[in-house]
């Protein structure tokens, strides 16, 4: 019975297995993760999401102690024709992107959705660092309809365990692009392209976004380069009536794309 590892399911005990240092690997490094085009996924309800926008993994890894829980088991049983692998508690926690690993893994492909014609709205991420920022900021803009997201060399890899797992499930419905020139990418864009600027004059508020939008979201230290300040058509300010000097970046990008998301529900009641 596969729910009990009955049978020839392969264990996994060895550091020295081949399996076990590939995907420790994937786990490790954002540069085998686009040579193989392949990813880790951590837990159910990403594995879960990916099943049901993208399709099934290639296989699934279950430690020793995951294989007890009802909720993996129950996710296993939807899936029996995806290759199984158990491997040992203190193998699985060295590849598990967290510090307490829910004790099932999926490797998948690299989802890349296409990006429909004409954007309405898109994300352009400068040098994002912080895997947990961009996982978030994703999860946001796909929450709020973006139709996709541009990131910058010198971002955070958006395949990275930790970013996956900021973003919810976001990397299956939202295209991302990585490694894009923001500024081309900017002058090609047929709508305004919003930086916001703790020196803006204008309130973020005030803007009309209801047209075509991109949201330019900086560095979480410096901030947006000078070159694509220069391409915005629209600085805004987002106020702040507290005493605190700034926002993170991922709390400041939520309330761009939620505005936006207001201006438009407005515009169909009306």
């Amino acid at each position: 019975m596969r729910g009990g590892f009955a049978g020839a399911v392969p264990v996994i005990t060895s550091r020295d297995n081949a399996l076990f240092k590939s995907l420790r690997k994937l786990a490790q490094s954002g540069r085998e993760r686009k040579k193989m085009g392949l990813a880790l996924l951590d837990g159910e309800h990403l594995i879960a999401a990916y099943v049901g926008r993208i399709g099934l993994p290639q296989m699934l890894v279950v430690s020793a102690s995951g294989q007890e829980r009802e909720e993996i088991r129950a996710l296993m049983a939807q899936m029996p024709s995806v290759p199984l692998t158990l491997m040992s508690d203190a193998l699985f926690q060295e590849i598990a992107p967290v510090d307490s690993p829910t004790g099932i893994l999926a490797r998948v492909e690299i989802a890349q959705l296409p990006v429909v014609e004409k954007i309405q709205f898109a994300v352009f991420l400068e040098a994002l660092q912080d895997p947990g920022n961009l996982g978030s900021i994703l999860r946001s803009a796909a929450a709020a309809g973006a139709q996709a997201a541009y990131l910058s060399a010198g971002c955070a890899d958006a395949w990275a365990p930790r970013v996956l797992r900021g973003g919810m499930g976001a990397h299956f419905l939202l295209p991302v692009r990585e490694g894009v020139d923001l500024v081309e990418m900017a002058g090609n864009f047929a709508g305004d392209i919003v930086v916001t600027s703790l020196q803006a004059k204008a309130d973020l508020f005030e803007l009309d976004l209801a047209g075509p939008v991109a949201f330019v979201i900086g560095n979480e230290g410096a901030g947006v380069s000078p070159a694509l300040q220069r391409a915005a058509t629209q600085r805004a300010r987002i106020p702040m009536p507290g005493a605190m000097e700034s926002l993170n970046a991922a709390a400041a990008a939520a309330i761009c794309f939620f505005e936006r998301v207001r201006q438009t529900g407005r515009r169909r009641e009306s």
